[in-house]
């Protein structure tokens, strides 16, 4: 059965010192495309986290963040080191100004502390056994995310695939009716060729043999017979529910029966010379276009 590429799932644990999240959006794309979003503490999670996704899911663009969050009162250490390297730095510049003549210079902390790399993340101080709980903890909100997402998936794609259906079997029914209106378009047509000529040689006082009138009509014929073309449309309206029904990661298949199923109504339309077979045509044409609006989200 067919799958959707539109799904979301989210997990979440909070423990006593420990708040984490997964969340999953899942849209469609032409590819897999994985977008991570992890603490900068964690990005050594992110080679694992694209695996398992990629375990799970082959197409669409997949968006994932990955929030942690600790007790509010869980200070930021100081990286003193790096605190006296800008302090230095900055009596060396007030020293400068004050020899200069310049305005006198005055070292705010508060604007030292906001410095790169002097206020570390609480999370960089985890302790390893700590970090490596952390990271399967993420792990296992990752697959519960995941198995959200993927049933999600499956459910969109039945919706999808029940819709399908009714776009296939109006393609048909449409089909039927121009298989049965076919074998009348020469007839139609040798009718009103005959009628038409009688008029113009009754006129003219003229005579054309019925031989030249069916000469003419098989010529006619030939050029606007789509039996092969009803024929392979037929074919792909078959295909398509084949592989839709017992198939998984079929999308871009169906995109190309899709696109054969238009070529031929588009060849049917221009050789059949038919009023009741044009509407025809264009109803089927329809149908074939929102069918191809809808695979586009078919993983």
């Amino acid at each position: 059965m067919i799958i959707s590429m539109t799904g979301y799932g989210r997990a979440s644990l909070e423990e006593e010192n420990f708040f984490c999240q997964v969340e999953i959006r899942s849209v469609n794309n032409r590819f897999l495309k994985i977008s991570i979003r992890l603490p900068d503490e964690l990005t050594e999670c992110e080679a694992d986290i694209d695996k398992q996704v990629r375990q799970q899911l082959c197409r669409g663009s997949i968006n994932i963040t990955v929030t942690v969050v600790l007790p509010s009162g869980t200070a930021a250490p100081v990286n003193r080191q790096a605190a006296q390297y800008y302090l230095q730095e900055m009596q060396d510049l007030a020293r400068w100004a004050r020899d200069s003549a310049s305005a006198p210079m005055t070292i705010d902390l508060t604007e030292l502390l906001l410095l790169p790399g002097v206020c570390e993340s609480p999370n960089r101080g985890w302790a390893e056994p700590q970090h490596q709980h952390r990271r399967d903890v993420i792990n296992r909100l990752l697959a519960e995310a995941l198995a959200q997402v993927v049933l999600m998936r499956k459910r969109e794609g039945e919706a999808l695939w029940k819709d399908l259906q009714l776009h296939l079997a109006e393609i048909s029914t449409s089909l039927e009716s121009i298989r049965r209106q076919a074998p009348l378009i020469a007839q139609q047509y040798h009718q009103r060729l005959r009628a038409r000529v009688m008029q113009l040689v009754g006129d003219a006082k003229l005579s054309l043999s019925d031989a030249d009138l069916l000469r003419e009509v098989a010529l006619f014929s030939e050029r606007a017979d789509i039996n092969e073309e009803i024929s392979r449309l037929s074919g792909h309206i078959e295909h398509f529910k084949g592989l839709a029904e017992k198939e998984n990661q079929v999308g871009r298949t169906l995109e190309f029966i899709a696109q054969e199923m238009l070529r031929e109504a588009n060849t049917i339309g221009s050789k059949a010379s038919d009023g009741q077979i044009a509407i025809l045509t264009m109803r089927i044409k329809g149908s074939i276009d929102r069918i191809k609006e809808q695979v586009q989200n078919v993983e």
